[in-house]
């Protein structure tokens, strides 16, 4: 995240600029009182709208105008030029709006406009549910239950979620906040105040045991039942456990909720080593971060190089080297073969010691509900371009959804942030009577010291890599290419490109 500015940058924008000073297509940084403005030109027409995305604190003077939108070059979200509303994931909040007047050649910004509702949709959504029920407290299910009220449903929203805590910003448990870089307020992503002001029925620590599609309920595991017109499971993923011997200890960790990531921060204040096992985004974010904290890290992973699977061999050998530089311990093509007590031992033979283990060895989808409810499954629950299962009126969102992806022309399922949400917010206006395919080109970040890998589309497999700039020099871009088509793109400070290369792709839905 990114801390507000300490000065004003650029003109005062009250006190007007030349309408010369800011050609079509032109971005330019100023302020109005005590805060920053983007003003944007686009023809005859100027808006002015606040500096920095909502989501991170992104620099949107820095982003990607796409008709009347500008794109955050950070994390891909989206915003309305004419509204300030976000439009699309991972920012929620809209920006303040400024209004604008041309006169004598100037271009003078007056005041802020009043925020409101966003307009009502167009097209009629067919019978509007009674009741909405959510299954899932992770960005899928949050985004979902925003994006109804946003979208000023009346009807009644309940979100059943098996967790202790409120919806949290979950790529911060791995990232800053795990780092000590960022307070604990900014890990949740509403206040629990935004569940009741929304009239957001949301229940902690609900276990849900199955659902009854024939009466339409939603049975919980204390034999309570919940009803429901519309359904959706955003269940997500759970970290595989450890098998091996001693995985039981205290001591051994995973991460994937707010409890695990404080679990881990109690360990890391004592402790002056840690063991990671699995050289995944995950286990390389929580080794990032831990090495902020002054604990020596071991990582062990079965590959020959990291992230290999996922970003190639000379991308793999960058962030291996670029986690050496900053102090950790790789033991590749080992695993660990049992635990006790502060001794792991390795399937080479090897030992290691260490105070505390976080095992990073990969999710699987949480699919039982669906399975028993009798829903089509397949590596995933199956859903069609609305993200509606086999069953009717029954939808699934997130880590859980296999959906067909209109630009490989494959049925995916991918495991990152922003696609999640951004298939609650469909999933929404779906289950409220709107036809809205999901079309969103897959997006994800990850974090590793000072370096940021953007990620956009999806590729399972390649057979070449294209590589612009240098990897080493952390400038690059890579295309992932099958038979000559571009199926993914991964960049290093590249951030334009990367935005310019998600346009290219939704252009090309097939």
């Amino acid at each position: 995240m990114a801390e507000g500015h300490s000065k004003l940058d650029g003109p005062d924008l009250v006190q007007g600029i030349a309408f010369a000073d800011l050609p079509d297509g032109g971005k330019l940084v100023g302020h109005c009182g005590n805060e920053q403005v983007l003003l944007m030109r686009r023809g005859a027409e100027v808006f002015a709208i606040g500096a920095t995305c909502t989501h991170y604190g992104g620099p949107l003077v820095d982003g990607l105008v796409v008709e009347d939108t500008v794109r955050c070059p950070w994390h891909h979200a989206c915003f309305d030029l004419r509204t300030g509303e976000a439009l699309r994931a991972p920012a929620f909040n809209p920006l303040a709006c400024w209004s604008v007047e041309q006169r004598d050649d100037q271009i003078f910004v007056g005041e802020k406009r009043k925020r409101t509702a966003p307009k009502q949709r167009n097209g009629s959504p067919g019978q509007v549910p009674e009741k909405i029920v959510i299954v899932g407290g992770g960005g899928a299910g949050f985004a979902a239950a925003e994006k109804l009220r946003r979208e000023h449903y009346q009807g009644s929203i309940v979100m059943l979620s098996n967790d202790e805590a409120p919806p949290v910003d979950r790529p911060n448990l791995s990232k800053d906040y795990l780092a000590g870089k960022a307070p604990e307020d900014w890990v949740p992503l509403r206040g629990e105040s935004f569940y009741s002001k929304n009239d957001i029925d949301l229940r902690l620590n609900a276990n849900v045991a199955s659902i009854d599609a024939r009466s339409g309920e939603v049975v919980l595991a204390d034999g309570a039942r919940t009803p429901y017109d519309r359904l959706l499971l955003a269940t997500g993923a759970e970290p595989v456990r450890l098998t091996i011997p001693g995985a039981d200890q205290p001591h051994v960790q995973t991460l994937r909720s707010f409890a695990d990531c404080k679990a881990i921060i109690e360990r890391a204040a004592t402790a002056r080593r840690a063991v990671v096992l699995g050289a995944s985004f995950i286990g390389l974010e929580v080794a990032a971060a831990l090495r902020s904290r002054n604990i020596e890290v071991h990582v062990v992973a079965p590959e020959r190089r990291p992230m290999e699977r996922v970003l190639g061999s000379q991308m793999g050998d960058f962030i291996r080297a670029l986690h050496e530089e900053n102090g950790v311990i790789f033991h590749l093509e080992d695993t660990a073969s049992s635990i006790d007590g502060r001794k792991v031992t390795l399937s080479s033979g090897d030992t290691l010691t260490a105070d505390f283990v976080v095992a990073g060895i990969g999710v699987r989808p949480r699919t039982g509900l669906a399975e028993t409810a009798g829903l089509a499954v397949d590596d995933g629950v199956v859903v069609n371009a609305f993200l509606e299962t086999s069953a009717p009126g029954i939808f699934a969102a997130g880590d859980i959804a296999r959906w067909p992806d209109p630009h490989s022309g494959e049925n995916i399922r991918v495991e990152h942030w922003v696609v999640a949400e951004r298939q609650g917010q469909t999933a929404a206006l779906n289950m409220l009577g709107y036809r809205e395919k999901f079309a969103a080109v897959p997006f994800f970040w990850s974090q590793h010291y000072d370096v940021p890998i953007n990620y956009v589309g999806h590729a399972g497999q390649w057979d070449e890599i294209a590589v612009d700039g240098d990897i080493i020099a952390k400038d690059c871009l890579l295309r992932f290419k099958r038979e000559g088509r571009t199926l993914a793109v991964a960049s290093i400070f590249r951030d334009i490109e990367s935005l310019e290369a998600e346009v290219e792709m939704e252009s090309q839905m097939t």
